[in-house]
């Protein structure tokens, strides 16, 4: 991971991709999913001062054959990630429709014509427009010295673009893969700095097992017990 030295402190507003980053690099290892995203962003931008991060998912759905529990879990852990006064939950749409699809492998009727089945299909919605609609705002009011963008989609290359082009801010990227397994059309941005989030970054960086917010306890889910070296339970 690339470190650089600065004489100055720098100001970072930080945009998480949550979809993006689980796919990548929690989906399968429960034992990490209870990221502080705080945390991280400190770790891997030790040159500035975090000023916010910005959070963006959507709420899932238990559909048919999932974990009933997974809605729940995800709802104790974005009120974990609100307790800390520097991060703002932006929520876009999951939806479930049923659809006429072909089937894969192909398969073809007695007419040579390809069948297809009915499937219900969950797609989400929201959470690209919002991060480059947060980005492009903050960026136009000129709140900080670098936008720090924690994702692999490239969807997200013209806000980036606009923020260096149009504003004069200065993005940097944050991969939840591998550099060399980067978008490449992200790393067509001219990023400041480009970092990708290792492993061991993932286990320094895990929440308290219990915080506190207004509506009272929250509790690290017993299916996401952490198995690497205890931090400090302060935040």
């Amino acid at each position: 991971m690339e470190r650089g030295n600065a004489t100055s402190r720098l100001r970072a507003n930080v945009y998480v991709d949550g979809l993006n980053l689980y796919g990548r690099l929690l989906k399968g290892h429960p034992e990490i999913k209870w990221l502080d995203v705080a945390a991280l962003a400190e770790r891997l931008l030790p040159e500035c001062d975090v000023l916010s991060i910005n959070y963006f998912t959507a709420i899932i759905k238990a559909l048919p054959g999932s974990d009933p529990q997974s809605p729940q879990r995800q709802q104790a852990y974005l009120r974990a990630l609100s307790t800390d006064p520097r991060i703002r939950v932006f929520l876009g749409k999951f939806r479930v429709d049923r659809r006429l699809m072909h089937r894969h492998p192909t398969e073809f009727s007695a007419d040579g014509t390809p069948m297809m089945s009915w499937v219900k299909k969950a797609e989400e919605k929201g959470s690209d427009v919002n991060l480059a609609s947060r980005i492009l705002v903050d960026a136009a009011h000129g709140v900080a010295d670098v936008y720090a963008v924690c994702t692999n989609d490239s969807d997200l290359v013209m806000p980036l673009n606009l923020v260096r082009e149009e504003f004069g801010g200065r993005v940097c990227l944050i991969s939840p893969t591998q550099l060399r397994r980067a978008s490449n059309e992200l790393k067509r941005t001219r990023p400041l700095w480009h970092r990708s989030i290792g492993p061991t970054d993932l286990a320094a960086c895990q929440l308290p097992a219990v915080l506190t917010d207004e509506v009272g306890l929250i509790v690290r889910p017993s299916a996401w017990k952490f198995q690497g070296p205890r931090r400090s339970e302060a935040l």
